[in-house]
């Protein structure tokens, strides 16, 4: 069977992309996540369960100390998480939840099992419709490491590299959910929130639980989110 890499948080958007190369693509998934010093353990536990439920062939985690650079206040607890921004807000500029790199080194370390696992594909939950304003969720940022694969890898030498595929980047958030419900995903196993409480509840109040929330009314399907309020 033809094999694909997927990066996996556990959280919508990159669980709709599993469930994209597998049921609908039909590859062989490989997932990867990465606990890389972010505030909260619980996406890396939801994206391996999510990662059992949509089949995957396996699921690596690395771990790497991002926080180390810090520069986010995904990384460095002396910086809040933005609570409560109106929607206009939400994507006007680069917040400071964006990690310095992050997707640039999530790709890399992919990009090498790729080779390893001779896969032909590297799925990527990016979207640049409903999205908090990161540089590296754009189609700019995706074709640039598209590019770069060719260059940067024995594979891609030989004329093969693995091709960077991000099926949610020109998608509203609704849309992803409608897709990812006509495909079987089941959202109460996913997690989005930036700063969850204790017991795993999202705080509602983030740029991504904001979005969520958003895209399940827009969409008109029930919110399985377990929110503090």
């Amino acid at each position: 069977m033809k094999r694909a890499v997927v990066l996996l948080s556990g959280g919508l958007d990159s669980t709709t992309c599993l469930a994209i190369a597998t049921r609908r693509d039909g590859y062989e998934a490989h997932c990867l996540s990465f606990a890389y010093g972010q505030r909260h353990a619980d996406e890396v536990e939801q994206a391996r369960q999510v990662a059992g439920r949509l089949g995957a062939a396996s699921h690596r985690v690395v771990r790497m100390n991002l926080e180390a650079i810090g520069g986010s206040a995904l990384t460095d607890h002396s910086i809040a998480v933005p609570k409560g921004r109106d929607e206009a807000s939400i994507g006007a500029g680069v917040p400071i939840t964006y990690v310095p790199a992050r997707n640039t080194v999530f790709l890399s370390v992919a990009l090498g099992l790729a080779e390893v696992l001779e896969a032909e594909a590297i799925y990527l939950g990016v979207n640049a419709l409903d999205y908090s304003g990161y540089p590296d969720c754009r189609p700019a940022f995706v074709e640039a490491f598209s590019q770069l694969a060719k260059v940067a890898t024995a594979a891609g030498l030989e004329g093969h590299a693995p091709r960077i595929e991000a099926p949610l980047l020109q998608l509203g958030k609704a849309e992803i959910i409608r897709l990812g419900v006509s495909l079987g995903v089941d959202y109460g196993i996913t997690h989005s929130c930036y700063d969850p409480a204790p017991g795993g509840l999202a705080c509602g109040a983030c740029d991504a639980c904001l979005l969520r929330a958003k895209g399940f009314a827009d969409a008109g399907v029930a919110d399985p989110t377990r929110y503090v309020r």
